[in-house]
């Protein structure tokens, strides 16, 4: 029996969200009919548009820009300031009526997310049918309306769901990528981010088909391995599952949204070896190895986008975990500026269970890391003495404060002499 997977992508979720709730308030003026805007204070970092209507669609307005920038195209439109904890409960509430649909739920962010419909398929006529009544259901019980991308391939429905909007379920089977996603610009490929694009368009790669007719070896050479993971998407290529299980329920990970907008890699790097240290001490304090790393990124756009990997052999070590997440960033930034950094661990294990040393638990190795190194080339100490570093930190930061000793990488640079 062919898979078939749904993703399920609320229109204009903080719009919708907050018109519902003035709504309700008793006020007259549906903010989804006209000119509106869910964005922050313009003199704060977070000045930027988070959700448009389709009337300030109109007028050109795009999520992520600058609200100045907003009010210029339209002086008539109407700011609503974010309600994040209203936004959490609908969420909430949207994956609750979900799950009790098919508990085969993986949520992507606050308002969207993946359904395995496999499961329940034989309860209904069509996946266009069942996609159907629960669309409607969701605008009757709850007011707002939602997308839904059908597909056999969990990246062709997250595709679909993009499709004509609102309030619509579209299909994009195997068989049906040449007709209708080949012929979209590359830009609209999922993961395909601004450089990306731009970097594909140098190739003269303008569509998806274009991308997913041009060699992948040419491709790889020019965007490394997420040029790979691009030129199979644009193929169809996605043998990934619905992953039902949060991710915090079986590992541990620490993330942070950032001052300002990181543009660096190694300012990047120096944000992920503190994450690798907080995840790596929270192992080691609950007693676990992790078997797998992920790191997640979230772009000044607020795109999202994540990568993982299996360790050779599962680790609680700070320097394992960092060097591990560094890889993961350099496949994964397509180079945008960066708001929000990640690091999680997964498939945990206790620490008294016995593990399989790797080869590279017994050869040296030289450190090429930009932040632990300076740029010098360094071996690489045994996994023991790692691990003997790392409690030995612990101690000091459980009995003298957590400041007590901190990396010289991580100190701020010094003021200019004078």
């Amino acid at each position: 029996m062919q898979n078939t997977f749904f993703h399920i992508d609320v229109n204009s979720a903080y719009l919708s969200w907050s018109a519902l709730k003035r709504l309700e308030a008793g006020d007259t003026v549906d903010l989804r009919e006209i000119p509106s805007i869910v964005g922050g204070d313009m003199q704060k970092r977070h000045g930027v548009v988070l959700a448009k209507s389709i009337p300030a669609k109109k007028y050109g307005i795009t999520t992520g820009e600058p609200i100045v920038n907003a009010m210029r195209k339209c002086p008539s439109l109407f700011i609503e300031s974010p309600d994040h904890a209203l936004y959490h409960r609908r969420s909430q509430e949207l994956m609750q009526f979900l799950s009790g649909i098919c508990p085969e739920i993986e949520q992507l962010s606050v308002d969207e997310c993946f359904m395995d419909f496999t499961p329940i398929q034989n309860r209904y006529s069509s996946p266009v049918a069942a996609a159907t009544l629960i669309k409607d259901e969701i605008k009757e019980r709850f007011g707002f309306t939602v997308n839904i991308g059908i597909s056999n391939k969990k990246v062709l429905a997250k595709m679909a769901s993009d499709f004509r909007k609102p309030n619509q379920v579209h299909t994009l089977f195997t068989g049906e990528i040449e007709k209708k996603m080949w012929p979209l610009p590359v830009s609209s490929l999922y993961m395909c981010g601004r450089s990306s694009s731009q970097a594909l368009g140098k190739l003269e790669i303008r569509t998806i088909g274009d991308l997913a007719k041009t060699d992948k070896s040419i491709i790889a050479s020019h965007l490394k391995s997420h040029g790979i993971l691009l030129w199979e998407y644009a193929n169809g290529i996605d043998d990934s599952s619905v992953l039902s299980t949060p991710a915090e329920a079986k590992g541990i990970g620490n993330s942070t949204t950032l001052p300002s907008d990181l543009i660096h890699r190694e300012d990047a790097f120096r944000c992920l070896l503190s994450l690798a240290d907080s995840v790596s001490a929270r192992l080691r304090d609950a007693g676990q190895l992790a078997g797998m790393i992920s790191v997640e990124i979230k772009y000044n756009d607020f795109q999202c986008a994540s990568h993982q990997m299996m360790l050779p052999s599962p680790s609680c070590t700070s320097r394992i975990i960092y060097e591990s997440a560094c890889r993961l960033f350099d496949e994964l930034w397509n180079g945008a500026p960066i708001r929000l950094l990640g690091i999680r661990s997964s498939k945990l294990v206790d620490q008294s269970e016995p593990t399989q040393l790797s080869l590279f638990d017994l050869v040296p190795q030289a450190a090429e890391n930009p932040v632990l190194t300076s740029g010098c080339q360094a071996a690489t100490p045994s996994r023991e003495k790692l691990d003997a570093l790392d409690r030995t930190l612990d101690s000091i930061r459980q009995k003298y404060g957590k400041d007590a000793i901190i990396r010289g990488s991580m100190l701020p640079d010094k003021p200019p002499h004078h």
